[in-house]
């Protein structure tokens, strides 16, 4: 699918298709966060690391994504106070601030921020584009929660990132390549609708 085949939107994300309030904006602000939160029940161990494989990261890229940058920043910054709070949303039911896999949700402040501006530019309309723009969300995310991890765990910055990055590599690609998919597509499916 190219890009040439959907219709220009220049500035907008999925979340501007519906109209305009602030309430709307409320709802989708804290509809993320809590997505975001559910997403992170969803949880695989990883021996040998103190990360799971979660729905988190990926729920995170899609809300920044559908929501633009600033409304991502604000669902994610929402997530992340109430986790840190003690609703037990966090990866396993976890929260606080004293997990060592923090950092990465941190990141995922950072990636939504950046998928979302990328998105507002057109990013996330074609297949290629939008898989350009969930792996760079996703190394985001490594940049902040690997020397997290790190720091935390008191682990050497090579083993933080053989037990925080290595094991994820395969995971990050498969949830890139779901979004590469389900992005695009819903553009298609509101561009036929209209």
């Amino acid at each position: 699918m190219s890009t040439a085949a959907l219709p220009t939107r220049s500035g907008q994300v999925l979340a501007d298709l519906i109209p305009s309030s602030r309430v709307r904006d409320v709802a989708l602000v804290a509809g993320g966060a809590v997505l975001t939160g559910v997403a992170a029940q969803i949880a695989v161990p990883v021996p040998g690391s103190p990360v799971p494989v979660t729905g988190q990261t990926f729920a995170a890229l899609l809300v920044g994504t559908s929501l633009g940058a600033g409304r991502g920043l604000l669902s994610l910054a929402l997530y992340a106070l109430v986790g840190m709070a003690g609703v037990p949303w966090f990866a396993e039911g976890g929260s606080g601030v004293g997990a060592p896999s923090l950092g990465y949700v941190f990141g995922m402040l950072l990636a939504a921020t950046v998928v979302g501006a990328l998105a507002r530019r057109g990013a996330d309309r074609s297949m290629l584009r939008t898989a350009g723009t969930m792996l760079l969300g996703e190394a985001v995310i490594y940049a902040v929660g690997v020397p997290y991890l790190a720091l935390a765990a008191d682990m050497s910055l090579t083993a933080a990132i053989a037990a925080g990055l290595t094991p994820f590599l395969i995971g990050d690609a498969l949830k890139a390549a779901l979004a590469m998919g389900a992005v695009p597509l819903a553009w298609k499916h509101l561009d036929e609708k209209r």
